[in-house]
């Protein structure tokens, strides 16, 4: 079942986000950030022990252009969907805003070429979302893919 986050989700997120930024999967975000953020993120809940397994979140950068960012799944999770439910979740919440594109920065491409995301240059993303990369150790040699799909 995927519904909004919670204040009671923020710990959880934090520390699952941060077993993937421990492997550079993803970029580290401060607590304090995911609570400011706490809107943008949806959570997966499994049905039978309702414990948070995943999250996803989408940020909306400007008038036409959101981001999915921080989309991760507990390890002993992986290979059920949940993922795939989430980005879709996502997409769909994007298309209520009547947002036009919607952008991410992976490595996993072959993942998200499968909703119809496409490979651009990341110099075609406006300056306006490097703002977060500019706290990350890999900055300015980020070696994530840029993709992004067209909601129109």
């Amino acid at each position: 079942m995927i519904r909004k986050a919670a204040v009671n989700d923020i710990e959880i997120i934090y520390h699952l986000l941060n077993k993937f930024a421990e492997k550079g999967y993803l970029l580290s975000r401060p607590l304090s950030k995911l609570y400011d953020n706490i809107r943008n993120f949806s959570v997966y809940v499994n049905g039978g022990t309702q414990e948070v397994v995943g999250c996803c979140a989408l940020a909306v950068c400007w008038k036409d252009l959101a981001e999915i960012r921080s989309l991760a799944i507990r390890p002993d999770c992986w290979g059920r969907g949940y993922g795939k439910q989430l980005v879709e979740n996502a997409l769909a919440e994007a298309r209520s805003f009547d947002i036009k594109k919607v952008f991410v920065l992976t490595y996993k491409v072959d993942f998200f070429a499968s909703f119809g995301f496409s490979v651009i240059d990341k110099s075609e993303l406006p300056i306006k979302i490097w703002s977060d990369c500019i706290t990350c150790v890999k900055f300015p040699d980020c070696d994530e893919t840029a993709m992004v799909k067209n909601l129109s």
